[in-house]
């Protein structure tokens, strides 16, 4: 199977550099293919920058990276109108946004002003200037990164920004074992410098195409509505999932299904993507803080206590 081979390459090259992490390459991948922006949260030093710019040279994609700080402004990352003196009119210089995959690093460190100058360009990847629209080329995503809110300097992001992301995925520490050889690997080189490019644009644009293709069941379909309608019910979460949520949530589960080469989608697809896919958006009541439930958990109730359908590969 193509698509297979073809995923098998990027995340064997990833691996090359960020050593140890298989299933979070896997997870993030999910998103790209699925034409999603991912969410990269955890402490500093784990790795989120590198993983990125290991993807975007394995996926031969042209590449932007933003540091998000407090004072920067909306046109530093969609750009800006210059006068021309020498034409006598405005003349758009593009910002760091105009590529197929940008870093957004450290993005809850600016205010929400700033990054509420992503919204558009996430949603419709487009950006608007005045009368002017420009269209960003495709494939396009965001992977931003930040870090735990507990850190100093950081804002909360908005809720309708979180919305825009597919997922959210934490990288985590390695393991002991895996630590010992990055360091042997580290020791005399950095491997990011050595590897290459493994797939093609056209590669990219034909596995997110592919996704679309695998086939849903209709009681799939009405297991995701099930879950979102959950978590709108729930007495723990003031904010349930949004629609947009729920379609993220069956893209992802058909990006999954496309990766362990099938061309359907079964609960298990649904299961083992809920937390990706929902956590970062939903809220917490003032009950669920009381009695210490956490969001992981929460999901977990909302997905075990909703009956899974009995799908027939066929259908």
């Amino acid at each position: 199977m193509r698509e297979t081979k073809l995923i098998e390459s990027i995340v064997d090259n990833v691996e090359k550099v960020i050593i140890g992490k298989r299933k979070e390459i896997i997870n993030i991948i999910k998103g790209i293919i699925g034409k999603g922006h991912i969410l990269i949260e955890d402490v500093p030093g784990v790795g989120k920058t590198t993983l990125v710019k290991a993807l975007a040279k394995s996926m031969n994609l042209s590449y932007s990276r933003i540091q998000f700080t407090p004072d920067l402004l909306p046109s530093d990352i969609t750009g800006i109108s210059i006068y021309n003196q020498r034409d006598m009119q405005f003349e758009f210089k593009k910002g760091p946004i105009f590529a197929n995959i940008v870093l957004a690093d450290e993005i809850n460190r600016t205010s929400p002003k700033t990054q509420s100058a992503l919204l558009e360009v996430m949603e419709e990847h487009q950006v608007s200037e005045g009368n002017n629209t420009y269209k960003l080329e495709e494939p396009f995503f965001v992977l931003a990164t930040q870090n735990p809110i507990e850190y100093e300097g950081t804002f909360t992001l908005p809720e309708a920004q979180l919305d825009r992301f597919m997922m959210k995925v934490a990288i985590g520490h390695p393991s002991k074992e895996s630590e010992a050889k990055i360091l042997e690997v580290y020791r005399e080189k950095n491997p990011l410098s050595e590897i290459s490019a493994v797939i093609t644009i056209e590669d990219i644009l034909f596995l997110q195409e592919s996704v679309r293709k695998v086939k849903v069941a209709k009681a799939i379909n009405e297991y995701i509505v099930e879950i979102a309608n959950a978590s709108r019910k729930s007495n723990y979460i003031n904010l349930g999932i949004s629609t947009r949520a729920a379609l993220a949530l069956l893209r992802v589960s058909q990006a999954t299904a496309l990766i362990n080469g099938r061309d359907y989608v079964l609960p298990e697809d649904v299961k083992e993507n809920a937390e990706l896919v929902l956590g970062h958006r939903i809220t917490l009541s003032s009950l669920a803080r009381a009695n210490s439930y956490e969001k992981e958990s929460i999901i977990s109730d909302i997905v075990k206590n909703v009956p899974v359908p009995k799908v027939m590969t066929n259908d």
